[in-house]
């Protein structure tokens, strides 16, 4: 019988001292080997993290690493911690560290690329412990995952259904406006295609001739017309997730696509007909109701 998550960690402390921590603010990257040369091989690395944002890789885990977020952010504004694994996930398991008990999250040979969360709202910060598994075959033992510190209100994956369903209904007016002042990208384009994935419940929703006015990162990328070719120039493409219960379908006309950024993903939030917006946006501007400027072209 395996010893219990709330064991293993009192047994782990009990043996163990937290070693002085390492990063780099945002992301982190070591090798366990280096630890277990050491003459006290029981100590359990720490790691402090004060983004909120970032990734872990941990090579040829041993032992334990003991992971810390403490965002300079206030953490009033960030109750929920999501990671991802990486496709190469192999050698240890993962657990969520929450008033001196370990709640399991993933076991060694789960699902990576998974987008695991879990509520940070309490007095202690969050705080994520790799456990590594009897050693094996060392040459593929890697872990590693990304993390984020999200607020309350997002379109993540796996944050709840009531997220979920309030992601897949339109929206109103003033959610309208105000996306265009809020959200991690604001682009037009077309739809060019939809696809699904039944095994992640998503949907993926392919945007061509797209015009990019904001973007957190480098979801949308800029395609070059090609040289000698009348009428052909350059214009942004890219992909946007979804929920496959919001039923998203291929449809003529322009959009304006706005929502969240997670993990290097696209998610999308309101989505109104470009027109439609425009005629929206216009009337605010000149009751001077407009929460913030969005280019008149």
């Amino acid at each position: 019988m395996s010893p219990t998550p709330r064991l293993i960690f009192m047994y782990v402390l009990f043996l163990c001292w937290l070693s002085p921590s390492a990063a780099d603010l945002c992301n982190w990257s070591g090798s366990g080997l280096a630890r277990e040369a050491e003459a006290n091989s029981r100590t359990v690395q720490q790691v402090r993290l004060r983004c909120t944002e970032g990734s872990v890789e941990w090579v040829y885990p041993g032992q334990a690493l003991r992971v810390v977020l403490e965002p300079n952010l206030s953490s009033a504004r960030h109750t929920t911690v999501c990671i991802k694994p990486f496709r190469s996930f192999n050698g240890a398991s993962v657990y969520i560290e929450r008033a001196g008990e370990l709640d399991l999250l993933m076991t060694d040979g789960g699902r990576p690329e998974q987008v695991f969360c879990f509520p940070a709202d309490g007095p202690q910060k969050p705080a994520i412990f790799l456990l590594a598994n009897p050693q094996r075959d060392i040459s593929q033992r890697a872990v590693g995952f990304r993390y984020e510190l999200l607020g309350n209100q997002t379109t993540a994956p796996n944050l709840g259904r009531s997220v979920l369903q309030a992601s897949c209904r339109p929206c109103n007016d003033t959610e309208l406006l105000l996306a265009i002042c809020s959200s991690d990208f604001v682009v037009r384009g077309s739809i060019r295609n939809v696809s699904h994935n039944a095994e992640r419940q998503t949907s993926l929703v392919e945007v061509s001739d797209g015009r990019v006015y904001r973007q957190r990162s480098g979801v949308f990328e800029r395609h070059t017309g090609t040289i000698g070719v009348p009428g052909s120039s350059s214009s942004w493409h890219g992909h946007i997730h979804t929920l496959l219960q919001c039923h998203v379908k291929p449809g003529g006309g322009e959009f304006l696509f706005t929502g969240t950024e997670h993990f290097g993903e696209a998610w999308l939030g309101c989505a109104p007909r470009y027109k439609d917006f425009m005629s929206l946006y216009q009337s605010a501007w000149a009751a001077r109701q407009n929460p913030c400027e969005f280019p008149l072209d």
